[in-house]
């Protein structure tokens, strides 16, 4: 147990009013404010209504106190919860009188930071932790709670202890040289590594479901003015966002609108008309519109199809970025909604105004990014996940190269043991300090 010296407290509600507050203490003195706070005998996990008492001895507020004595917490320390009334002076109040008897302000996400500490949680049961407060799809609130039981977890921690296992057999295997069997080309660590990339590859798909459900997809709108981005964004997101209209140049700024598409949030950014204007503030927007389209995960061209030489617009947008040509209103020329793939990417025809072909384009979308709508086993995933299982299987796959070309025991040894690193990691078995305060500091102050 790594039980801090301090004693930390912190409102764990969010600001505002409301009918219910709750204010958490942790650490050491945990017991001796309780004392000067309640002034009552309190039993561990049972809960009791009292009056909470100022400096003057008297009450500041009333209501439910809970005692959580370590390591039987959610930090592992000596932990106190007082549910009051939900007004902010009140709060204020109370929160100043803990201070005043030793305690001090938490630091954003130190209640879950501690709990890692004390080995309560892993590294990435503590992220679920904010990711689930954070969730904004039914989908992503499930994958959280699959996270913070730990079920990913245990797939890394499975991974760990099998390249544990296969480092021990090689390092012993360059060990004893002498022996007459050659424990490397007997086929038996070759078979071990190709069935432990196989395994990550499996994780790697399920994480970067998670990774989309947590994140989503950030879809930018671009294309020449009047082609139909508003009138696009207006229909994936259901309602009237964008002003529509005949005039070109209508959409000047940046227009944002989040949305679910089956359970995966959609970033969806309308952006101003990309053609040569000398108007400063339509130039302004164009110049923010490059800035919105270097960050997407797709770009969508809009295209009128009556229009096709819109598509000279390609030459000036990312080439690494998935684009989709979206050709709009086929109806004003009696085309029938189709997606094609060539060597020129992808193509979608449709006609924004009429509802044609917006399924096909959806269906698309999900395609682009991997997203699978039917996945029921999905934990979430953040970035840095996805990073360090992309790296320990690279390293897995270049130990399996220095094994059947080189058959070098010392190289496929020190690979497995990059590949163990990067997975560790994910659940903090081997992290920096500035890796737990940049994920911790995310985090609101009262958990």
């Amino acid at each position: 147990m790594l039980l801090s010296q301090d004693t930390i407290a912190a409102i764990a509600t969010p600001p505002g009013n409301g009918g219910v507050g709750i204010i958490r203490i942790s650490g050491p003195n945990v017991t001796e404010i309780s004392k000067k706070i309640i002034q009552k005998e309190i039993k561990p996990r049972h809960a009791i209504f009292t009056e909470f008492m100022g400096e003057d001895n008297g009450v500041i507020d009333s209501g439910i106190c809970l005692y959580f004595p370590e390591p039987a917490s959610y930090t592992g320390e000596d932990t106190l919860e007082l549910q009051g009334h939900g007004g902010s002076v009140v709060l204020d109040m109370l929160l100043r009188r803990i201070i005043s008897l030793g305690a001090r302000i938490a630091k954003p996400g130190e209640f879950t930071e501690r709990a890692f500490l004390n080995g309560k949680i892993d590294l990435a049961q503590a992220e679920a932790v904010a990711d689930l407060i954070e969730s904004t799809t039914e989908k992503s609130v499930r994958s959280a709670q699959k996270s913070m039981q730990g079920i990913f977890s245990e797939k890394i921690n499975q991974l760990v202890d099998e390249l544990t296992e296969l480092r021990i057999y090689v390092e012993a295997a360059i060990d004893f040289v002498d022996e007459e069997i050659d424990f490397l080309t007997d086929g038996v660590v070759q078979k071990r590594i190709i069935k432990l990339l196989e395994k990550i590859q499996d994780i790697q798909k399920t994480a970067q479901q998670g990774r989309l459900l947590r994140d989503g997809m950030t879809l930018v709108l671009v294309g020449k003015p009047n082609a139909g981005k508003s009138s696009l964004l207006n229909a994936l997101s259901g309602h009237d966002v964008a002003i529509v209209s005949d005039i070109p140049g209508t959409t000047r700024d940046i227009l944002r609108e989040r949305i679910q598409l089956d359970g995966m949030p959609l970033h969806i950014i309308d952006t101003a008309g990309l053609r040569d204007s000398e108007n400063s503030i339509e130039k302004e927007g164009i110049r923010r519109a490059h800035l919105e389209i270097s960050k997407a995960d797709v770009i969508i061209l809009l295209i009128d199809v009556r229009e096709p030489d819109s598509i000279d617009i390609v030459d000036k947008l990312p080439s690494d970025i998935p684009m989709i040509k979206v050709y709009n209103k086929i109806d004003l020329v009696d085309l029938d909604p189709d997606i094609k793939n060539d060597q020129n990417g992808c193509s979608c025809y449709v006609s924004i105004k009429k509802g044609l072909g917006l399924e096909l384009l959806k269906k698309h979308l999900k395609d682009t990014v991997g997203y699978d709508s039917s996945a029921d086993d999905v934990f979430l995933a953040r970035r840095r996940h996805i990073e360090a299982i992309r790296i320990g299987h690279d390293f897995v796959k270049s130990a399996l190269n220095q094994l059947n070309i080189n058959n070098a025991g010392e190289l496929v040894a020190e690979d497995l043991r990059q590949a163990q690193k990067s997975l560790g990691e994910i659940t903090g078995t081997v992290s920096s300090d500035d890796l737990l305060g940049k994920i911790f500091s995310s985090f609101c102050i009262g958990k």
